[in-house]
C-alpha cells in the first residue's frame, strides 16, 4: 500500500503546489456541473431540455401538443429497451449536444441524426403497437400495413407530430416557455459587470 502511495503522490517539495493546482481543477469541476444544470440530465423533465436555448422552440411546440400529455422528450427520443443503454444513450447524445452549444456550431435548423432517428422509430412502434397492429384498423386500411411494413418512417406521412413544420433556430424565436433558474450567482454577475 505504501508502495502505491509513493508512486502515486508527487516528491515533497512539489505536494503543496499539486494540492493548490488539483484543488483549482476539482472546484472548477465542481462548478462547470452546477452551471450546466448537470443533475437535471437525469432527470426526465422536459424542462431539461431548455437548458440550452436552442431547443426553445422544440419545447414550445412539445408543450402545445398532443403528445404533451403522454410523453416527455425521453419517451420518444431516447431508447427503452434496457436502463443501461437508456443513459448511456442519454450521455451520449447529451455530451455532442453540450459540445456542440458550446463551441456555438448549433446549425440554423436542428435535425435528427440517424441513429436519434431509428430510435424515436422504435418508440413510436413501442408506443403506438395497439395501434399499428389493430386487426380492424388493418382490415380497413390495406395501405397502412404496407406503409408501416415497407421500411418507411412514421413521421413521413405524420410530419407534424408532436414538432410541427418548423424547426429552424429563428422560426419561433418567442416561443413562449418556462422560465428557467439561471445557475449563476448574483455576487458572479456583479463581478462580470
Amino acid at each position: 500500500m505504501s508502495n502505491i502511495l509513493k508512486a502515486i503522490l508527487p516528491p515533497p517539495g512539489w505536494q503543496f503546489t499539486v494540492a493548490i493546482v488539483a484543488g483549482v481543477l476539482f472546484g472548477l469541476a465542481v462548478y462547470v456541473l452546477y452551471i450546466s444544470n448537470a443533475v437535471s440530465y437525469l432527470s426526465d423533465d422536459p424542462k431539461t431540455c431548455i437548458n440550452c436555448h436552442v431547443m426553445n422552440h422544440e419545447y414550445a411546440s412539445w408543450f402545445h401538443s398532443s403528445h404533451r400529455e403522454q410523453a416527455s422528450c425521453n419517451d420518444c427520443h431516447v431508447p427503452h429497451d434496457n436502463i443501461f443503454n437508456t443513459y448511456f444513450f442519454k450521455a451520449k447524445d447529451g455530451l455532442r449536444h453540450a459540445t456542440v452549444f458550446t463551441l456555438r456550431q448549433e446549425p440554423q435548423v436542428i435535425r435528427i441524426k440517424e441513429e436519434g432517428a431509428k430510435v424515436v422509430q422504435n418508440n413510436c412502434i413501442r408506443c403506438h403497437n395497439e395501434l399499428i397492429t389493430d386487426r380492424k384498423m388493418l382490415s380497413s386500411t390495406k395501405t397502412f400495413d404496407h406503409f408501416r411494413t415497407e421500411g418507411r418512417q412514421c413521421w413521413e406521412c405524420h410530419r407534424e407530430v408532436p414538432h410541427g413544420r418548423l424547426n429552424s433556430l429563428s422560426a419561433a424565436p418567442d416561443a413562449l416557455i418556462p422560465e428557467t433558474k439561471n445557475p449563476i450567482p448574483e455576487w458572479i454577475k456583479n463581478m462580470v459587470k
